[in-house]
């Protein structure tokens, strides 16, 4: 679908170059850079991930700052990215099977929606939101056995619940310890809690993104079609407009336009699911002692951390967590445009 327009009274239409659905793509082109270019972004904010992830498990509440420089005095640099080739591994086919289920269904749903006579903004934000819900439970099926292990590699001797009769060497020695001690089914705890995680954290930030977008260019708009009216009043023409009611804004623009949006839709994100994110970390790389090598229960998960330090014990990791959805919500969104932009079938057809 494409965003046409920021709903104004006056009518004034905001021309967006078209948006690029799944039919558009060159496939091949698409998930080969989008493998390369989506493991640049994981690169940079992998320490950000990890401290988030110390956070939560410690059982008092020290701040990211502090726990990053910890990390860096007591464990070196390279602790930031203990667990990243782990992770890396695990990126390129999850993102692959992320970005197919999102394309698919926003396509399909938003044909649907629009067909069924349902306002263009509502179907968008319809849309993104099935989207967004899909593509993450289709991702959880790669994701959850990498979290696993590289959560483990990340934490690994910092808290007395993560200490394990295994000492893990690299992630390949990680995950044959584990399935060897739990089976197959070790890789997948928390896989449900996962679901409820990301699933509805992926539905509020694709809807909030949409929505985030329209109201970004409808406060914007009395901006571009000042600078429009100054323009003709010059007698110059405008690049950024044909008529006093089509704004054509720059490629800068829209970029910058989608970064605010995203991190705007990752910040709401963040805050609604920070407790589930926190409950899930903490199924996955604690050992319940008191139940063997049975992993604790969600129900003792959350005794425990009430027990540690209150309800706010939920929100351990909330700033790194916010500052990484944000960050890499803002990275994510301006980058998988690019790629599909580039990897557009038809160039000249985008403008």
């Amino acid at each position: 679908m494409n965003i046409r327009a920021a709903e104004e009274e006056s009518a004034q239409e905001i021309h967006i170059p078209a948006d690029i659905d799944w039919e558009m793509l060159d496939k091949s082109k698409f998930f080969f850079l989008g493998a390369a270019l989506f493991s640049g972004v994981s690169a940079t904010l992998y320490p950000v991930v990890l401290v988030k992830t110390r956070q939560q498990v410690a059982q008092a509440q020290i701040s990211g700052i502090r726990t990053a420089f910890s990390i860096v005095k007591h464990e070196g640099f390279r602790a930031l990215y203990r667990g990243f080739g782990t992770s890396l591994m695990g990126t390129i086919p999850a993102r692959a099977l992320y970005m197919a289920a999102l394309e698919v269904t926003k396509s399909n749903v938003g044909s649907a929606t629009v067909n069924f006579g349902i306002p263009e903004p509502t179907a968008s934000a319809i849309a993104n939101a099935v989207a967004g819900l899909s593509a993450a439970m289709a991702a959880q099926l790669v994701w959850t056995p990498v979290d696993v292990v590289s959560q483990r590699l990340m934490v690994q001797g910092t808290h007395p619940s993560c200490s394990s009769p295994c000492r893990y060497v690299n992630g390949i020695d990680a995950f044959r310890k584990i399935v060897k001690t739990d089976g197959p089914k070790g890789l997948y705890r928390g896989f449900g809690i996962s679901i409820l995680t990301y699933a509805p954290s992926n539905a509020v930030w694709w809807a909030s993104y949409s929505v985030a977008q329209r109201l970004v260019w409808g406060g914007i708009a009395c901006y571009f079609r000042k600078k429009d009216d100054e323009s003709n009043d010059n007698g110059n023409s405008s690049s950024s407009s044909n008529n006093n009611n089509t704004i054509r804004p720059d490629s800068k623009t829209v970029m910058a336009v989608q970064g605010v949006s995203a991190a705007m839709a990752g910040g709401v994100s963040a805050l609604i699911t920070m407790p589930l994110d926190t409950i899930k970390t903490r199924l996955q790389v604690l050992d319940g002692e008191e139940n063997g090598r049975r992993g604790p229960t969600i129900g003792q998960t959350v005794r425990n951390l009430i027990k540690e330090g209150g309800w706010l014990a939920c929100y351990r990791g909330l700033g790194p967590r916010w500052a990484s959805i944000s960050m890499s919500a803002t990275t994510m969104i301006t980058t998988y445009e690019f790629l599909k932009r580039l990897s557009a079938k038809n160039q000249e057809s985008l403008v």
